[in-house]
């Protein structure tokens, strides 16, 4: 008979870590005699980070003695404290190859059910000292899982675990852990774990996205945004077709391939780089710009602001008709989703290009005849509102078809019902006053605090988190769970002894920064350089830290446990081989 060997609790601290801190609840210690088990979790037990841990779902962690005996000899060192693992329950039996989800276990006065495997993360790689953890505890099938509190209670050591029921579907722990984390993603695995009743709302929505990218996409669709397979490597010399004054301040280049083979059509939504000569002439720099086209006549078209930058300068100011340019091939993850719900375009100022790509694609496919398509725009004035006849035209192709056009400063000669139906500024209050549904697929791109506005102005009117799809100009928002925030610094050289390794160039940040050895991962390298960065594991296993490869060649240690999608990298676990180029 199974049973419980320690019950173990933690709460949230701050603890030092490559010099930063870290705040965790990783350090469980046990405790003796009786305690509350209730819904989001022990007594005396917190979790330092509400985002990947803690919840209804996850409020009580298991980890099993014969997996600490395991580790021992793996490591080849003494595991004497139990709760080092982070678990709140250290168990003897109830191995992850025999546990099922959905599986409910009587324990004392409480009542559990099994939800999901361990959500790895670095801290526990913190806590044992070996960064490699998560990935070990993946590739080795150890993970350990999370129960949800059924009926609360009153649990202690010692006592008897009895299963009382069983999961309807019998997936195993392991194999759940592994449909997700482990390369092969075999389709009906994948449906009969998502509906598995009792799975976490987050783990089932990771399987139906791995299952609605089954056979169209490269990498992990349950951890990363699917990616259609890139073009081409690196960059390819395109011949500019045309230039075209779009508004006051607007340019529109088209690129047309000069020798075989044609220009692919795009994915809407994606962005190409281009590498152009610096104002100094000394060098060349690279920046990312939008499609606002999908291929149409074989061309490829950017749509550039004029700005204060040394790329948007010289489009406006230097690129003439028949200019040979270095351009990449277009990728990104800001792609319209399959499904026959409403889709909602929201978009301000020169974050129309990338919806102008989306709304092409459902013209060019009549892909959108029986969905409700919204189109929301928003700009300072009639002159500073670029493809306005255009848009009209495409929406006019469209049967389903609802446009607002908000002007926030229009001028004496702007008409109101003629060029723009509302004189403020765009939010969540006029979405909801005009009736945009909830249940639709909202398609965001515009300047930083139009976003962030928006984002949580639509979670805030009951918007699904998984239905808003952004796309950022510059860097994203980085993402350092646990990590103490400290003073906002724009992206600039490592500090000290700067290496005299492979250039690494960080696009979105228009940063160059020569590699050096004493950095083990490029996200290392970004981190000391202060480009925005996201991750969780660093290891290779959660793709948090998937980023596009603009350019060369990279080698892995350790070697992801799924390889990330075509012409993308892990940086948390990835090292140049050459010149490289990356979307930070």
């Amino acid at each position: 008979m199974s049973h419980v060997v320690s019950v173990n609790v933690g709460l949230p601290a701050d603890v030092k870590w490559r010099g930063q801190i870290v705040r965790t609840a990783i350090w469980k210690r046990p405790i003796d005699g009786r305690v509350m088990a209730r819904q989001l979790n022990i007594d005396g037990d917190a979790q330092g980070d509400l985002q990947g841990h803690g919840g209804v779902h996850r409020a009580v962690m298991v980890y099993q003695t014969e997996s600490y005996r395991y580790w021992e000899k793996v490591l080849q060192r003494t595991l004497d404290e139990y709760g080092m693992f982070g678990e709140n329950l250290t168990v003897d039996g109830l191995q992850d190859d025999e546990v099922c989800i959905g599986d409910r276990y009587r324990i004392g006065g409480a009542l559990f059910e099994v939800s999901q495997p361990r959500v790895t993360c670095y801290r526990v790689g913190i806590r044992l000292d070996e960064p490699r953890m998560p990935s070990l505890l993946v590739s080795h099938r150890r993970p350990g899982f999370y129960f949800r509190v059924v009926e609360e209670g009153e649990i202690g050591s010692g006592d008897e675990i009895v299963r009382v029921a069983q999961g309807q579907q019998r997936i195993t722990v392991a194999d759940a852990d592994a449909l997700l984390y482990l390369p092969g993603h075999p389709k009906e695995r994948l449906r009969q774990a998502s509906s598995e009743p009792a799975l976490s709302p987050g783990w089932k929505h990771s399987f139906d996205a791995l299952l609605a990218s089954a056979n169209t996409s490269a990498g992990n669709a349950g951890l990363a945004p699917a990616t259609p397979p890139v073009a081409w490597p690196g960059f390819r010399t395109l011949k500019v077709a045309d230039v075209i004054t779009e508004s006051s301040d607007v340019k529109s280049i088209l690129f047309a391939a000069i020798d075989l083979p044609v220009l692919p059509l795009p994915p809407a939504g994606s962005f190409v780089v281009l590498r152009v000569p610096a104002l100094s002439g000394t060098s060349k720099i690279t920046r990312s710009y939008s499609l606002s086209n999908v291929g149409e006549d074989g061309l490829y078209r950017i749509s550039v602001k004029r700005g204060s930058g040394e790329g948007s300068q010289y489009i406006h100011d230097n690129i003439s008709v028949g200019d040979l340019v270095e351009v990449s091939a277009p990728r990104g993850s800001f792609l319209l989703q399959p499904g026959n719900q409403p889709i909602v375009f929201l978009s301000a100022g020169i974050g129309i290009t990338p919806v102008l790509g989306m709304l092409h694609e459902l013209v060019s496919k009549r892909a959108a005849l029986e969905r409700d398509i919204y189109w929301i725009y928003g700009a300072r004035n009639g002159a500073e509102q670029p493809f306005g006849t255009e848009v009209r035209q495409l929406l006019s192709e469209l049967p389903h078809v609802k446009s607002l056009v908000a002007y926030s400063q229009p001028r004496p000669s702007d008409q109101p019902g003629k060029d723009f139906d509302v004189a403020e500024r765009i939010d969540a209050s006029l979405l909801k006053r005009i009736g945009i549904p909830t249940a639709a697929q909202f398609y965001l791109c515009g300047p930083s605090g139009f976003m962030s506005g928006l984002i949580d102005g639509l979670k805030g009117i009951g918007v699904a988190s998984e239905s808003i799809h952004t796309e950022a100009f510059g860097s994203e928002a980085a993402l350092t769970p646990g990590i103490a925030a400290g003073p906002m610094r724009l992206p600039h050289p490592p500090e000290g002894d700067q290496g005299d390794g492979p250039k690494i160039s960080f696009v979105r940040s228009g940063l160059v920064v020569p590699w050096s050895d004493k950095y083990q991962s490029l996200l290392e390298l970004a981190e000391a350089c202060d480009v925005p960065v996201r991750w969780s594991c660093r290891a290779g296993v959660c793709h948090t830290c998937e980023t596009a490869l603009i350019e060369g060649h990279v080698l892995y240690d350790p070697d992801p446990v799924d390889a990330p999608g075509s012409g993308n990298t892990l940086i948390c676990c990835a090292r140049p081989s050459g010149d490289i180029g990356l979307d930070l």
